[in-house]
């Protein structure tokens, strides 16, 4: 969910998952992120927005974000549209950011929160895009009076974040991506690029990477017909027993487990 790769099967995705914490990433969509229990923190470059129940964040496209959450019984619902869908919108979204992605739950019209769970039910009836834009443009057109828009390059002042994001998207893949190759491409120090990963990512470059390409071997399993050999090789792990390891850390059983599994909902949704 949410990585630097995000490839969706169609131009629109909503879905209810367990709040958690997700790394640093951008991607080309319009989000939409809805607080349904408990507690979540949205940020933005080097800036964290709390939320709680009932507030929502909007993120623009290629804005880098992730998200902290510290509440175990937390559920939030996300939507992702291409700005495609925006409409009139397309410019703004496109061009401009939020200065606060939040909207606090006493700003939100109820037109939001109908047309989000609307969406969220009716998903096998609301296939057409008319609709599906008719209610992305509702969810803007109310959030929007609440939003302080700047242009995107101002907005940016944390150039290196910016860089460092882009270049493991561009290149997680590669086996022998390292912080230290990382650094001289980037022409930064290692130390400079260590700060990065630890001041406002909250882990070093390591795990981030190896998320990355998790995230990545989940939607490859999830999506594709590769085998797990294949997947695992094609994200970049160059040892089946490093990559065994991480997966199980990383989402609590074995990526055979997770293919199961994952093939069992796809069955479900079918019927």
């Amino acid at each position: 969910m949410y990585s630097l790769f995000y490839k969706e099967k169609n131009d629109f995705e909503i879905f209810r998952v367990q709040s958690k914490h997700i790394p640093p990433h951008l991607h080309k969509n319009l989000e939409v992120v809805y607080v349904l229990e408990g507690t979540l923190a949205v940020g933005i470059g080097t800036h964290l927005y709390n939320m709680e129940k009932g507030d929502i964040a909007v993120i623009f496209p290629e804005q880098i974000h992730h998200y902290q959450a510290f509440d175990q019984n937390g559920t939030s619902l996300y939507m992702l549209a291409t700005p495609s869908l925006s409409g009139p919108f397309h410019q703004s979204i496109t061009t401009m950011c939020p200065k606060n992605p939040v909207v606090h739950a006493k700003d939100v019209h109820p037109d939001i929160y109908y047309a989000l769970e609307t969406l969220l039910d009716d998903q096998e009836k609301l296939w057409e895009d008319v609709l599906h834009q008719a209610y992305v443009m509702i969810i803007l057109s109310r959030l929007f009076p609440h939003l302080t828009l700047v242009e995107k390059g101002s907005a940016n002042n944390e150039d290196l974040v910016y860089r460092t994001v882009s270049y493991i998207a561009e290149h997680y893949t590669e086996d022998d991506l390292s912080l230290t190759k990382m650094a001289h491409d980037l022409f930064v120090s290692p130390f400079s690029l260590s700060r990065i990963f630890s001041g406002t990512f909250h882990m070093n470059f390591n795990k981030y990477l190896n998320i990355t390409r998790l995230e990545y071997v989940r939607y490859l399993l999830e999506y594709t017909n590769q085998t797990i050999t294949e997947a695992y090789s094609n994200a970049g792990f160059g040892s089946q027993r490093t990559f065994n390891r991480a997966f199980r850390e990383h989402f609590h059983m074995t990526p055979k487990e997770f293919r199961e599994i994952s093939r069992i909902r796809e069955e479900k949704s079918d019927e």
